[in-house]
């Protein structure tokens, strides 16, 4: 609502605002995206607008809705396959061009995102970790605590119990 809002106010129109994604009706002036550039910044948010990092961000919103908003329970493919296939290239492209643009390799944003989901489920105290293991396709509890103790330095129980000064944003991962 706010950036529909704020394209309103500069007069550009919108075809369709999705969740990280606005398709003008319009292309954009050079001075037009100066402009909405600074707006956009202000509020927080990031102007994009190169194919590399456009790219980039389609990956990460893959990953997220896959982990935190329950898509993952239907994955029955690996990561590198589902990429590939919604993305319509080859998976060590992207990953070559992740690793180039983030500094860190997918498979590491993947497990970092299931580390802050891990911990969402942990906080909100709704699940046991063996129920978490499961809806986050862990081959076991153990697997879970392993990477959980090596991403954190905690324990997944131990963390339970200092709970939710720990967590980061989603974007921030």
């Amino acid at each position: 609502m706010v950036v529909r809002q704020e394209l309103d106010k500069l007069g550009l129109e919108s075809a369709t605002i999705n969740l990280g994604e606005v398709e003008l009706k319009q292309p954009l002036t050079e001075a037009d995206k100066s402009v909405l550039k600074v707006v956009l910044e202000n509020l927080g948010f990031e102007l994009i607008d190169d194919q590399k990092s456009r790219l980039i961000e389609q990956i990460k919103k893959l990953i997220i809705d896959l982990i935190h908003y329950g898509k993952e329970r239907k994955l029955k493919v690996k990561y590198s396959t589902y990429l590939s296939e919604e993305l319509g290239k080859d998976y060590s492209h992207l990953s070559h061009l992740f690793s180039e643009i983030e500094g860190t390799t997918i498979e590491q944003y993947i497990i970092l995102q299931k580390i802050e989901r891990v911990k969402e489920l942990l906080v909100y105290g709704e699940r046991n970790i063996s129920e978490i293991a499961s809806e986050l396709n862990y081959s076991s509890v153990a697997h879970l605590s392993n990477q959980f103790k090596k991403v954190t330095g905690l324990t997944p129980s131990h963390f339970k119990s200092i709970g939710l000064d720990k967590r980061k944003p989603i974007d921030k991962v």
